[in-house]
Parts: structure tokens; C-alpha cells; sequence
């Protein structure tokens, strides 16, 4: 499966001209089976509670039906970060992955919210990480602050994941997450890890850029500097599968010894 990154500056409060992006990405992007865009891409991610409180929509509202034509258009499956109204109301810094078809194939919640920012703006997501099968390959989904605590992206794999997405907005001086924490997550899990980062600036935020696509061996097949660019990396089984066997993590794992760790 070939999958596609966009590192890009943020485009704020225009969902118009963010979906006329997507657009012309999926476009560009033809040939990958799956596009991938940062977090909160339809609005921007520092854009303040008000403004969240506006531009917030229901999973199957007006921006999904439109992503879900850009996607059978192109004929790219195509995950993208936007804040989600509940229908309790609530709002979720969340993510969604429409197939090639323009099918909705699942929606995640951010589950660890960030600073005063994230708090201010969402509610956290509860205890649901699903999988979705794509293009013959395992998929789970984590949202940049997530993918820090290192239970996540285990669970993931524990539970089959082949490829964690990650929809980011990381920022200087976290430039460690993007350079090391997410071959580190992908090694110690042995899967395929897909970090899609913002570039530029939004307000005082500064973006790390370094998207990328990270393998089970620690390497990547595809990375970005700082500067806005579509990536493309191919997943390859056998890469994968060569490394499950030269790596014990997994059959080496003791879990009884780590029961006490969910009473802290």
C-alpha cells in the first residue's frame, strides 16, 4: 500500500479553502491508496474555543460529505483531522478515514489532551481505538499527543494494528517526538507508524515539520524536512514480517509483570 503525507502550513478558520486543498492533494496524491493530513486540518488547530465552537461538525456533517467526494473523485482514501460535534454536543478533536469508494470507514477521538490548548477547546475521547482493515493492511489511529504514552500504540499493535496514523500539530521545542519517538514507536511495536505534522506558524505556535512514514526496523521510507511537502512511502510486508522475526518484543513480553502499572 502506498500512503501519502501532506506537511503544510495551517490554513485557519477557512474549511473552504481547506477542502479545495484536500482537493487538489488528492489530485496530486493519485497513485497512493491513502492520503494523510495533519490534525484539525478542516480549521486549524490553534484557532481558540470560539472558534471551535463555530466550526465544529457532526462526522457525517456537511465537510465529511464533502471530503467523501474529493476521496471517490480521486479515487485516495483519505484520513483528516477536524473537531467533531457530538451529538450530546460535546466537542472532539478527532479524526476520520473515508475509503476510495467515499465510504466512512471510522472516526477516532483524541484520548490525552495537550496543554491548556487542547483542554480549552475538546473533550478527551473515551476508551475506543478501533481497527479498520484497508487495502488488505491493519489500521489504527492516534492523534499526535497521543501517540506520547507509549500504552497507545502498544495496544494498537497488541491488538494487530500493521499501521498507526497519526494526524500531528507538533510544535518546537518538541522536536524530539517527531525525529525519535515515532521510529521508536514503530520499532518497539513493530508496525508501520504515518506522522503527518504541520509546518509554519499559527499564532505563537511554531511547527516542527519532519512528517514522516517510520518502519518496524526503525527506519523511514519516507520523510520531510520543514518545509511544506506531499511524501509517499510503500509499505512492504516482507520488510515487516523479517522484522517481527529478528525482534522478540512481543514473545518476550512478561504482562503479568505489568498489571500493577494500571493502579498508578
Amino acid at each position: 500500500m502506498r500512503v501519502a503525507l501532506y506537511q503544510c502550513p495551517p490554513l485557519p478558520l477557512d474549511v473552504a479553502a481547506n477542502l479545495q486543498r484536500l482537493q487538489q492533494l488528492a489530485t496530486e496524491a493519485k497513485g497512493a491508496d491513502l492520503l494523510v493530513v495533519p490534525e484539525m486540518f478542516l480549521t486549524g488547530y490553534n484557532i481558540g474555543v470560539d472558534a471551535v465552537n463555530v466550526l465544529a461538525q457532526g462526522r457525517d456533517g456537511e465537510a465529511a460529505q464533502q471530503v467523501a467526494q474529493i476521496a471517490k473523485t480521486s479515487g485516495v482514501a483519505i484520513l483528516y483531522g477536524y473537531p467533531e460535534r457530538a451529538e450530546d454536543g460535546q466537542i472532539y478533536n478527532a479524526v476520520q478515514l473515508i475509503d476510495a469508494q467515499g465510504e466512512r470507514l471510522c472516526n477516532y477521538r483524541k484520548t490525552h489532551l495537550f496543554g491548556d490548548l487542547d483542554h480549552s477547546m475538546f473533550s478527551a475521547g473515551e476508551d475506543d481505538f478501533p481497527l479498520v482493515e484497508l487495502n488488505g493492511w491493519t489500521l489504527g489511529f492516534l492523534i499526535c499527543y497521543d501517540l506520547e504514552f507509549p500504552e497507545n500504540a502498544r495496544r494498537l499493535a497488541l491488538a494487530g494494528a500493521e499501521l498507526i496514523l497519526v494526524p500531528t500539530a507538533n510544535m518546537i521545542p518538541f522536536d524530539f517526538i517527531a525525529d525519535v519517538t515515532v521510529r521508536a514507536r514503530a520499532y518497539e511495536n513493530q508496525c508501520y507508524v504515518a506522522y503527518a505534522n504541520y509546518c509554519g506558524s499559527e499564532e505563537q505556535i511554531h511547527y516542527c515539520g519532519q512528517s514522516s512514514i517510520a518502519a518496524p526496523d526503525g527506519s523511514r521510507i519516507a520523510q520531510a524536512g520543514l518545509d511544506e511537502a506531499l511524501i509517499v512511502g510503500t509499505l512492504d510486508r516482507q520488510l515487516m514480517l523479517d522484522s517481527r522475526a529478528a525482534n522478540r518484543y512481543f514473545l518476550d513480553r512478561r504482562p503479568a509483570l505489568y498489571d500493577a502499572l494500571n493502579k498508578r
